[in-house]
């Protein structure tokens, strides 16, 4: 059963992890206040609260990496695919200021996140009755994304939340290797996203969150030999006080992972990484393909952002079982932000 509300009728956010998820981020109700204690009006509520939203699609064919990002100050969308077979990459990127043309409701199972920039759109609306996640993607280079997520059966995600510095908070919920459908028009031509097998993971994100902070991240969405659906989220250095995003799915049952070390090389971004968790669930290793990178140092705001996309090579052991993996695709990431 999903809560129905984050914040409390004192002001305060619910920190814990929610079976179901949570309805509705309702931060306008959060009791915002400074180092100091002292109450933050209605206007830095609203400036002050971040929210994002990511999709992946993976499969041995194809990577598709999707974003919408809204900081209030500016906002951000991005678009990337590659395709491991020819080592095709296309990456899109775009700017609003003030965040104009975006939206980012705080229903994470019932809402839409939207971007727009001149001709270029991108759209994620989630239904509860049925359970879907539509993703749409329109750009003026002549790419279109027309897919669905399917989070109907045994939805059992990872939502969370926690005290983020002094005053804040941090809630997220994720989930991977979801079924998916649609239909992906790239370079001429049209790839069926069910032919291929490919499967989704989403990251939906929002909170007032530390002024400056940094996190590792790694995620995986793959079919095993014997067609079981295997994904995890994975991440350090930012939502640890108290709780971990930590986690992996078997055919769409969570089971909790402990604390994750990421260990890489952040100025070689083609050496391979380790990740290995402290309860001995994780040990992976995992080699850059190729990378969606971002650098930006602004007078109030800045990001040193780099996304990798590669395989997934080593064991995970759950239950009693060990599982192999030799080259499955996913995504690792290195971020630093000051927002």
């Amino acid at each position: 059963m999903a809560k129905e509300l984050l914040i409390n009728k004192d002001g305060q956010a619910s920190f814990g992890i929610f079976p179901g998820g949570v309805n509705d981020i309702n931060y306008m109700d959060f009791d915002l206040r400074n180092a100091m204690d002292k109450r933050r009006g209605q206007l830095a509520k609203r400036l002050k609260f971040n929210q994002f939203q990511f999709i992946g699609f993976t499969c041995q064919q194809l990577i598709v990496g999707i974003a919408i990002v809204d900081l209030k100050i500016a906002s951000n969308c991005f678009v990337y695919l590659y395709d491991p077979e020819t080592n095709e990459y296309d990456e899109f990127s775009f700017i609003n200021p003030f965040s104009l043309n975006t939206k980012i409701d705080t229903h994470p199972n019932s809402g839409q996140a939207f971007f727009q920039k001149g001709g270029n759109k991108v759209s994620i609306k989630a239904t509860t009755t049925p359970r879907l996640r539509s993703v749409n993607v329109e750009l003026q280079s002549g790419l279109k994304i027309n897919a669905v997520i399917d989070e109907s059966g045994n939805f059992d995600p990872l939502a969370l939340c926690v005290r983020a510095g002094y005053e804040g908070f941090h809630f997220t919920q994720k989930s991977t290797a979801l079924v998916c459908n649609g239909t992906v028009e790239w370079r001429d031509k049209t790839i069926d996203l069910a032919e291929i097998g490919a499967l989704a993971s989403v990251d939906w994100s929002a909170g007032y969150m530390r002024r400056e902070t940094f996190w590792n991240w790694g995620s995986l969405s793959c079919k095993l030999p014997d067609g079981r659906r295997l994904g995890f989220n994975l991440a350090a250095g930012v939502v640890e006080t108290g709780f971990t995003e930590n986690a992996l799915w078997i055919d769409g049952k969570m089971h909790k992972v402990d604390m994750v070390d990421f260990q890489f090389d952040r100025y070689h971004h083609n050496h391979a990484w380790t990740l290995r968790s402290n309860d001995g669930i994780i040990n992976l290793h995992f080699e850059p393909a190729g990378q969606r990178k971002e650098k930006t140092n602004a007078i109030i705001a800045a990001t040193n952002f780099t996304q990798h996309f590669g395989r997934y090579f080593g064991e995970i052991t759950i239950k009693g079982e060990t599982i192999q993996l030799d080259g499955e695709w996913g995504f690792t990431e290195d971020h630093y932000a000051k927002w």
